[in-house]
C-alpha cells in the first residue's frame, strides 16, 4: 500500500477539490493513459487495486507508471464515541485528483490489450475516467 514515509503534520484539514488540473494532464511517459474526467479522492487501496488489475491483464508485460500518490491522511473517530475530545486518528491515505489528471500510463503492449487493461483499472476507481493515446508523430512529416 502506498503511503508517505514521513509527513510534517499527521492530521490534515479536509479542504475542497476545485477546478481542473494544471499539471499532470498530459501523457509524458507511456503510449496510453487513464485520465480522470471528474475530481475526487482516491484511496491507496483503490490505487493498488487498479494497478493490480492492469498488471494482471498485461501479464507482467510492458511498463506501467502510477502518476498519483496518496499524500493526504484521512482521520476517523472510533464508532460509538462521544463528541469532542479532539480529532480522530489517521485512518487511511488518499490522493486528491482533479479533473484532467492522468492517473496511470502504460507502454509496450498492443492497443487492444492496453485499452482493456485501463478499462479494467477504471472499474476499481471512484472517479469517472477516459482512456487516452499519445499522438506520436514522425520527424519527417
Amino acid at each position: 500500500m502506498l503511503s508517505p514515509k514521513r509527513v510534517k503534520y499527521r492530521k490534515i484539514q479536509k479542504g475542497r477539490i476545485r477546478g481542473k488540473a494544471t499539471s499532470g494532464q498530459n501523457i509524458d511517459f507511456g503510449e496510453y493513459g487513464l485520465q480522470a474526467v471528474q475530481s475526487g479522492r482516491i484511496t491507496a487501496r483503490q490505487i493498488e487495486a487498479a494497478r493490480i488489475a492492469i498488471t494482471r491483464h498485461v501479464k507482467r508485460g510492458g511498463k506501467i507508471w502510477i502518476r498519483i500518490f496518496p499524500h493526504k491522511s484521512i482521520t476517523r473517530k472510533p464508532a460509538e464515541t462521544r463528541m469532542g475530545k479532539g480529532k480522530g486518528a489517521p485512518e487511511e491515505w488518499v490522493a486528491i485528483v482533479k479533473e484532467g489528471t492522468v492517473l496511470y500510463e502504460i507502454e509496450g503492449v498492443p492497443v487492444d490489450v492496453a485499452h482493456r487493461a485501463l478499462s479494467l483499472a477504471s472499474y476499481k476507481l471512484p472517479v469517472a475516467t477516459k482512456i487516452l493515446a499519445r499522438e506520436i508523430f514522425d520527424e519527417n512529416s
